[in-house]
């Protein structure tokens, strides 16, 4: 530690902020064997481009001045200058959230360019230790870059609060049912997209059947083909809001004073601020040009939307206003009744079909089933419960980013903590209003998606504590090597499990079952990270498992949660690869540095040499991996302990295992043959 007259500096993730590099090593100042911690901190993230359609992320915001106006003003309009009011709120809210907020601060927020509430948690858990994930290794957090950082008040600060978020239980609870409240949220929000969209119900459906159909060649496919269609959407917008503007007057651009709005209020009073969950229709997905940024980059999202998306819906809202200020009766349906004699069937096909793209827009973040159909056939409208709800928990979560992570002024954090807070509250309050309408349903949806994640992950919390405190211990496998009844058969044993810190448990049923032990024997843990990509060169990390002579060995395969597994032969060429290279260094730095030294030709430096051995012991686990490869797989059924409490008993043993009976299992997401797999079961009691 550098002394106290001298200024500290702290090693810290710059990874968001200069992007990935690689980082050389030097093997022969490391004095021990464990490739655990061995150049571990690369990670793959590609650039994205434009991506395949603009209507991925902007078809249900394109899409709200279809119903906005009719949210506001159900029944009739009222005094003349509550439509300036209401224009001028749709206006503020536009500009405050999906361009203020989101365009410019949340999208900033993205984790290697991808975004959504689980995004924000996976960035905040990359730098702060509140993952109640029970497999976390020091390793996993030097996936990412290091800069040195010059001390100040924010650096202070930050490690103030990351210290009281680290020591808080409660708070990585909290922590992690927000973020599951979010995506469920997103979740139940996207369900009705398709219902509030399209008028006519049974279209509805028929699009819905085409929709899922079309699913399966590719949501870039099907959102490339919507790409003409958005943009003549967009088109009309802005055309039919000039025509409006032109023929009935420019006098509602008065609206952009916010005095309308102070006068609205006073003039509604407790309908003005019911009328605010309509207002909220115009900013409906906002959350997806966050939740979707996979398909583009920030930067392309911030100048369509600056450019292209927000000027066309915010002159087809005025064009509306100025419509109404004639033809006051037409509210309910403003938009179709503004619309040009001649323009009207036309423009009616093209607003069925963006309203498609909206459904896509969030249908392509869930992928759901024909349940949506169901849901689209009974309800007719959702009041942005889900909506509003998703904004509040981004201000939050954004706001521990600001403080920890970006280390913004506190000013800032407080300004826009307080402004964005209280507002969003206010929206909040007043979508709850309608919540027997309709608006239930969202909540609903999301609050039985939480609970199936909450228990999902308290489950399996559990199993993997019980797996840790029974792992076999190092004196059962220096006896199992020396016992003569153990064989040991040609070819690689890969037995797969989801315990990084040592040796599951039902290792020993394995050898009490089948009393023989493949030549080379890889005790796999497959491992998801909260990043979205790992390159394979730092995926696979290998350790030996004494005796050493046993050849026995510990390999954890880590993943981002955007990455796929892909095939077996996939799978076993890149383990195979990576296994070669693990024995070259481990090698050479037992032997500490090569005994020889050769020149590389690409670079007329001089390298170290393979020393003797390396190459023998290369070549024999080539030949047992020719020798066949096969998974070994174990069935543990989970199930709670006789004096647990009633309701644990449901959870565990009903809830949990009738969703664990659902969900893919390790050989499906490799595509392992059923020829090459072996099982054996084990009950968990916890």
């Amino acid at each position: 530690m550098a002394d106290k007259g001298d200024k500290e500096t702290e090693i810290t993730s710059d990874t968001e902020q200069k992007g990935p590099k690689q980082r050389k090593s030097s093997w022969g100042k490391l004095r021990h064997v464990d490739s655990l911690n061995l150049e571990a901190g690369r990670i793959f993230s590609s650039d994205k481009g434009l991506g395949p359609s603009i209507g991925m992320v902007y078809g249900d915001l394109g899409t709200s001045p279809l119903y906005t106006f009719a949210g506001i003003f159900p029944e009739s309009i009222g005094h003349p200058d509550n439509l300036l009011g209401a224009l001028s709120l749709i206006l503020y809210c536009i500009i405050l959230f999906p361009l203020v907020k989101y365009t410019f601060v949340v999208l900033n927020a993205n984790d290697y360019g991808e975004g959504g509430t689980f995004a924000l948690y996976s960035l905040l858990c990359r730098h702060v230790r509140v993952s109640l994930d029970p497999n976390q290794q020091p390793e996993d957090r030097d996936l990412s870059n290091y800069k040195l950082e010059i001390p100040s008040s924010q650096l202070k600060r930050a490690h103030y609060i990351r210290g009281k978020l680290e020591s808080s239980e409660a708070v990585k609870i909290i922590l992690l049912l927000v973020t599951l409240l979010g995506t469920s949220m997103v979740i139940g929000d996207g369900i009705v997209t398709p219902s509030i969209s399209e008028a006519v119900v049974g279209f509805t459906v028929l699009i819905l059947f085409t929709l899922f159909y079309a699913q399966q060649f590719g949501t870039d496919k099907v959102g490339f083909s919507f790409a003409p269609i958005l943009t003549l959407w967009f088109l009309l917008l802005i055309g039919f809001g000039f025509y409006n503007l032109h023929a009935y007057g420019f006098g509602v651009l008065r609206a952009v004073n916010p005095y309308y709005i102070v006068h609205y209020f006073r003039r509604g009073g407790k309908e003005g601020w019911i009328s605010l969950g309509g207002v909220v229709l115009s900013t409906t997905g906002t959350e997806a040009m966050f939740a979707d940024l996979g398909h583009f980059s920030v930067r392309a999202i911030q100048l369509s939307f600056s450019f292209v998306v927000m000027p066309s819906i915010l002159v087809a809202y005025c064009g509306q206003a100025a419509y109404l200020t004639e033809h006051p009766t037409d509210v309910v349906d403003t938009f179709y009744r503004s619309i040009p004699g001649p323009m009207y069937w036309p423009t009616f096909v093209i607003a069925v079909l963006a309203s498609v793209i909206a459904s896509q827009a969030m249908i392509s973040g869930v992928f759901f089933n024909y349940h949506s159909v169901v849901i689209a056939w009974m309800f007719s409208k959702s009041e942005g419960i889900a909506v509003v709800a998703v904004m509040i928990i981004t201000t939050g979560m954004l706001a521990l980013i600001m403080l920890i992570i970006w280390r913004t002024n506190i000013f800032w954090v407080i300004l826009f903590c307080e402004f964005y807070g209280i507002v969003e509250l206010v929206l909040f309050t007043s979508v709850l209003s309608k919540f027997v309408q309709g608006g239930f349903l969202p909540i609903v949806f999301a609050a039985f998606m939480m609970g199936i994640m909450g228990i999902w992950h308290y489950v399996h919390h559990k199993r993997y504590d019980f797996e840790l405190r029974n792992k076999v211990s190092s004196e059962y496998m220096t006896q199992l090597a020396k016992d003569p009844r153990i064989n040991r058969v040609t070819g690689m044993g890969l037995l797969c499990s989801e315990l990084v810190h040592g040796i599951p448990p039902i290792f020993p049923h394995f050898v009490s079952n089948i009393p023989s032990i493949h030549s080379v024997l890889v005790f796999l843990s497959l491992k998801k990270l909260p990043v979205i990509k790992i390159s394979e060169e730092v995926r696979f990390l290998f350790r030996h498992v004494d005796p050493r002579e046993y050849r026995m060995f510990h390999c954890i395969v880590r993943y981002g949660y955007m990455d796929i597994i892909g095939t077996n032969e996939e799978f076993e060429h890149q383990l195979l690869e990576r296994f070669k290279d693990f024995i070259r260094k481990e090698y050479l730095i037992a032997d500490g540095g090569a005994t020889e030294q050769t020149t590389d030709d690409r670079t007329g430096g001089i390298v170290p040499a393979p020393i003797q051995g390396v190459e023998e012991e290369i070549g024999f686990v080539e030949r047992a991996a020719d020798g066949g490869v096969v998974y070994l797989l174990g069935e543990a059924h989970v199930k709670a302990k006789q004096n647990s409490y009633t309701l644990t008993k449901i959870i565990v043993d009903y809830v949990y295992t009738f969703r664990r009976n659902n969900f893919r299992q390790g050989e499906a997401q490799m595509m392992v043959s059923h020829t090459r797999l072996l099982r054996v079961g084990m009950t968990y009691e916890i």
